[in-house]
């Protein structure tokens, strides 16, 4: 049976692991070919493992098993020439652009009074600034498509503050406003924008030494641990709960649901 991206092409950013590789792989299941981007080399600060080419040659391996076209692109979301060059060609080989996923993030949990200037910054230029540029990339061939969906991925510390990440839920509350303002512009090309807000999801970015690096930050006041608590009883989710978010909002099924927030969250933005 066809799936419900049948003869599209997505374009995913952050695509070398974690929810990115997991949303490259649901959407190629669903019949997508996939443009898949990521930095794959060192990111700025993280406490968690940097990608690695090999997490991308897996991505590209795991797209293939579902019988689908990819095409890889190694490339820094900041970088706005070079995310064009690379996009425009790879859709030149796809053939089009229907969908694109503005994936790609950091988080460096640290205490209001320790978070330093660069810190801020590069959460900024690939969080917020990163995501303008993916979208600025893909907007125009999904024009010259008539139609298609963008979904930015933002973070349950979009829809309600989270604590020891002032630089993470700044950038994150931007991205859920960037959504709005380009459904509004975009709409008339039949565009749909909306942001997805997750919970804390079993990614590189969310185990390990992240949680230790949280911890840390914690230390400083931990009345308010709280905060990070699921209505739902999971302390996680994990990356595939939210590609089937993605996948429905990249679907006809959502033909008429733009600049909205959908949060696979746990109900923890309502605690």
């Amino acid at each position: 049976m066809a799936g419900r991206l049948q003869s599209k092409v997505a374009f995913v950013t952050g695509a070398g692991r974690g929810m990115g590789r997991s949303h490259a792989v649901r959407l190629a299941r669903e019949g997508a070919d996939v443009i898949a981007l990521d930095v794959a080399g060192e990111l700025p600060g993280i406490a968690y493992d940097q990608p690695t080419p090999e997490d991308l040659d897996e991505t590209v391996r795991l797209v293939e098993a579902q019988d689908r076209r990819i095409v890889p692109v190694r490339a820094d979301v900041r970088d706005l020439d070079g995310m064009r060059a690379a996009v425009d060609a790879a859709v030149s080989e796809l053939g089009r652009l229907d969908v694109v996923v503005a994936n790609a993030g950091i988080c460096t949990p640290s205490a209001w009074d320790k978070v330093t200037p660069q810190q801020f910054q590069d959460t900024l230029d690939i969080n917020v600034t990163g995501v303008w540029n993916t979208v600025m990339v893909g907007a125009p061939h999904l024009v010259t498509a008539g139609g298609g969906s963008i979904i930015l991925i933002s973070s349950a510390a979009g829809l309600k503050v989270q604590p020891f990440m002032v630089h993470y839920t700044t950038s994150k509350f931007a991205v859920r406003g960037m959504a709005k303002a380009f459904a509004t512009e975009l709409a008339r090309h039949s565009i749909r924008v909306n942001s997805v807000h997750p919970t804390g999801v079993a990614t590189p970015m969310g185990t390990g030494d992240m949680q230790a690096a949280l911890g840390a930050a914690m230390a400083d006041d931990q009345r308010l641990g709280v905060m990070f608590m699921n209505m739902l009883p999971v302390e996680t989710t994990q990356p595939e709960d939210v590609s089937d978010l993605v996948a429905f909002l990249a679907s006809e099924e959502s033909k008429f649901i733009t600049a909205h927030e959908l949060a696979p969250d746990a109900g923890v933005t309502e605690m």
